[in-house]
């Protein structure tokens, strides 16, 4: 009989059920109460009973859990001198959305080779945001494969949904099913309909194929996820964190009936994909905060240990220690000075509050 089905596979690979993977690296008491108490902080925050801004902030993907960790070190410090104003969570993000093709993140190409060891790089993603979390710092990450939830969502306190997949049916039915905050980015055409439209569908009961704790092919009926809200990143048409940008959004927010809550990318389209444009990006946004808009409820930046990134594929032997191998970061300098900068020029928003 003529093959007429998997054609191009040349190979498969089983992965461990996500039971197996928990099992082996199980979430502690304290982390749990920790993501449980983030996570209801980040749901005060996006509906407005707790005027903290949130900035979520880190390396555009992790590739060294070393720097990584450092990093994490250095913002729990910073979280501490901060935390009555601004609520700090760590950019964890170890999926990669491709525009053709390349490194797809550290769950997919944990050795960064090329060798795609998936099992490893869960093993690996799962360790390290339990790092994190025992730092005291909040966890954030974009979650691109419907299956990787699974195995890491119990350890993440916000998660967001990218501008290449915010208008596909399968991550808004995902998100649905999703226990933390989650922020949809507008499209990529810099355009928040689409965003709009996600939070509708996530926020209603959805039924789709998904995977059990057991790893077995299922249909998933979701409650509906009532913790959404719009991230405005720019686009293609340009950037769109300016006041009559900002306005609008609320506008059409209102006419959908849904929460007047907007974070606002500083990186992507929003800085012109110039990441050292960030810090002016926050500035303007806070402009706006103390100008008295409380639609803006936070910001998210791209940071690392060091400035810019470097060229990757390469031996990994050559790679800079603390730069990003995906998207250009602000360097922990800068991080922690727009940070500080940050706090002083919220002191309005309490004194209103107040």
């Amino acid at each position: 009989m003529k093959k007429t089905s998997d054609i191009n596979v040349t190979r498969t690979a089983a992965l461990p059920a996500p039971h197996a993977l928990i099992d082996e690296i199980p979430i502690t008491d304290a982390q749990s109460e920790f993501i449980s108490q983030s996570r209801q902080e980040i749901h005060r925050i996006i509906f407005g009973d707790d005027k903290r801004f949130l900035l979520v902030a880190g390396p555009c993907s992790i590739h060294d859990i070393g720097a990584g960790l450092e990093y994490g070190r250095r913002l729990a410090a910073l979280s501490e001198r901060v935390k009555d104003r601004i609520c700090l969570v760590m950019r964890v993000y170890f999926e990669k959305p491709r525009t053709s093709l390349g490194w797809k993140g550290l769950i997919m190409d944990p050795d960064l080779d090329n060798s795609a060891n998936i099992a490893k790089g869960l093993s690996v993603a799962r360790s390290f945001l339990g790092d994190i979390v025992d730092l005291g710092v909040p966890t954030a990450t974009e979650l691109l494969d419907p299956i990787t939830p699974q195995y890491i969502a119990d350890l993440v306190s916000w998660a967001a949904i990218g501008a290449r997949t915010t208008e596909s049916q399968t991550h808004r039915q995902m998100a649905s099913g999703l226990s933390m905050p989650i922020g949809f980015k507008n499209g990529m055409d810099g355009t928040c309909q689409v965003a709009i439209n996600a939070i509708k569908a996530a926020s209603g009961i959805q039924t789709f194929f998904g995977i059990n704790r057991d790893g077995y092919a299922s249909a998933v009926t979701t409650a509906g996820n009532q913790n959404c809200h719009v991230v405005l990143r720019g686009g293609s048409s340009g950037p769109n964190f300016d006041p009559a940008s900002v306005a609008k959004t609320v506008a059409d927010l209102q006419k959908a009936s849904l929460k007047e809550a907007i974070m606002i990318d500083c990186s992507h389209g929003n800085s012109s994909k110039q990441p050292e444009k960030q810090p002016e990006v926050l500035g303007a946004i806070l402009d706006q905060v103390e100008a008295g808009d409380d639609s803006i409820i936070g910001a998210m930046v791209e940071s690392n240990l060091h400035a810019g990134n470097q060229k990757f594929p390469a031996p990994k032997e050559d790679l800079q220690y603390g730069v990003s191998i995906t998207d250009g970061c602000i360097d922990w300098e800068t991080t922690e000075a727009s940070v500080l900068k940050a706090y002083d020029r919220l002191a309005a928003r309490f004194a209103t509050a107040q």
